[in-house]
């Protein structure tokens, strides 16, 4: 039996011509550029210009807004305000067209670039690429934009490294590059070399003094925002980490370490650590130094010193110094090792200071190390004891202090000079922050024997 094929025809809708209440297109445009070069900020307003006289001069469009980013990467959206502003208002019901210049302006990340244009259409908003002739709601559209996004990301990843290979030829050359917008105590010339800001200059040589009176950069930077001192940024913003950079940064000493990090991925801009992977370069005498030398090779000496103790006792922080509380970090188990905390106790002859074994009672109703307490009185006797001996012995000493002198221990020759000054007085009463300066710890027995060592290497047993 043959089959009989009927073809129903299209119904075609009769177009209604609508008067002038008829709705208008929301548009949008977005510019960018990637640099603040002074050529491509001129881009930038003419690209602002453009787009604002194009859609006034539709009479069907309805300029939303012009979005621009300046002086924005394209490789990834993470810091393009503009740009994330523009899909929220798509996302809102705000915009129904989105004019750009070109795909690499939009994005030179191949995935972005196709995410969004996917939401977009979703949305029901198409975005037109001017320099492509590209509408994405065209179904041919994400075709070509997948083949040129891809070729402006590989666009992007050429401009990256020859700016990297640029950067590393300066490197080469000694040319040093420093952002002083977040670096403290230098500012830059006109030839861009860098000059102390007297002012913040001040600051640094506070911090490293403050650092080897023995204060740790948590209460250094805790002491800086409560006196209201400013930053690099003119804010009183200081955190322990932006203290530990500054205590290590060489330019403080007028030297320059040129790539201490690198870019790892040209999408993400993340960079890491250098420890080796890429070549370093180390100029002297680059600039002015806010600091002598001499300080500089102590503080990383003091920093080196401070790592090793807080290893060897398994601390997390080398000292939080407290006029009230100067024991900390300072008194140790002969017996476990483990360091003393103090605990408050309320007896019936009025409260009591003590200090006593972290491991006695790590674990609740158990004992555990069988070392006895002490008073935090006896404390301050036994330090005051120790200095006492010294005094008498004040000729060996001055005799080893005298072989040091000889030597390159520089650290060594620095906490000398600490504890001859404390020593030469006719008198000494305790002071726990004069403590801290010399002390190095205390070791408590399980006998009662302590053990009070110095900074510069003396070791007193009482």
């Amino acid at each position: 039996m043959e089959k009989n094929i009927t073809v129903i025809p299209a119904k075609k809708l009769q177009q209604t011509v609508k008067s002038q209440t008829q709705k208008k297109v929301k548009v949008a445009a977005y510019c960018r550029v990637s640099t603040d070069q002074e050529e491509q900020l001129s881009s930038y307003e003419n690209q602002v210009n453009y787009y604002r006289e194009y859609i006034l001069k539709h009479e069907d469009y309805e300029l939303v807004d012009i979005y621009a980013d300046e002086g924005i990467s394209a490789t990834n959206t993470k810091k393009r305000d503009a740009f994330n502003r523009l899909i929220q208002d798509c996302r809102d019901g705000k915009v129904d067209r989105i004019l750009v210049k070109s795909i690499s302006r939009f994005a030179r990340n191949t995935l972005d670039c196709i995410k969004y244009v996917r939401e977009l259409k979703d949305l029901g908003i198409g975005v037109t690429f001017e320099k492509e002739n590209i509408d994405s709601l065209d179904s041919k559209g994400e075709v070509l934009l997948t083949i040129l996004s891809s070729l402006a990301q590989d666009e992007s990843r050429s401009i990256s490294e020859n700016s990297t290979w640029g950067i590393r030829k300066k490197f080469e050359r000694g040319v040093v590059q420093v952002n002083t917008t977040n670096f403290m105590g230098y500012d830059k010339d006109e030839k861009g070399n860098l000059i102390i800001n007297h002012e913040q200059a001040k600051v640094v040589r506070y911090i490293f003094d403050r650092f080897l009176e023995g204060y740790s950069p948590e209460f250094i930077s805790k002491e800086l925002r409560e006196q209201e001192i400013p930053g690099c940024t003119g804010k009183a913003k200081w955190c322990p980490s932006a203290i530990w950079k500054m205590l290590q940064n060489e330019k403080y000493k007028g030297d320059a370490l040129l790539q201490k990090t690198y870019t790892v991925d040209f999408l993400t801009k993340k960079r890491i650590d250098n420890d080796g992977q890429v070549n370093q370069y180390y100029i002297e005498n680059n600039h002015e130094a806010i600091l002598d030398r001499d300080k500089w090779e102590i503080v990383q000496l003091e920093i080196a010193r401070r790592k090793k103790f807080r290893e060897q006792h398994k601390l997390q922080f080398y000292i939080m110094q407290k006029e009230n509380n100067p024991f900390t970090t300072k008194v140790f188990c002969a017996e476990c090792g483990s360091a003393f905390g103090r605990k408050n106790w309320t007896t019936s002859r009025g409260k009591r200071k003590v200090w006593q074994c972290n491991n006695r009672y790590r674990i609740k109703g158990q004992v555990g190390c069988l070392n006895n307490h002490i008073d935090e009185e006896m404390l301050e006797k036994a330090v005051m004891m120790a200095v006492s001996i010294l005094k008498e012995n004040r000729e060996l000493l001055q005799s080893k202090w005298n072989k040091l002198m000889e030597t390159d221990s520089s650290l060594e020759q620095y906490y000398s000079e600490r504890l001859r000054e404390i020593v030469s007085r006719n008198k000494w009463d305790f002071n726990g922050v004069e403590m801290c300066r010399i002390l190095h710890s205390i070791t408590i027995s399980e006998k009662g024997e302590i053990s009070v060592k110095f900074l510069e290497g003396t070791e007193v047993n009482l």
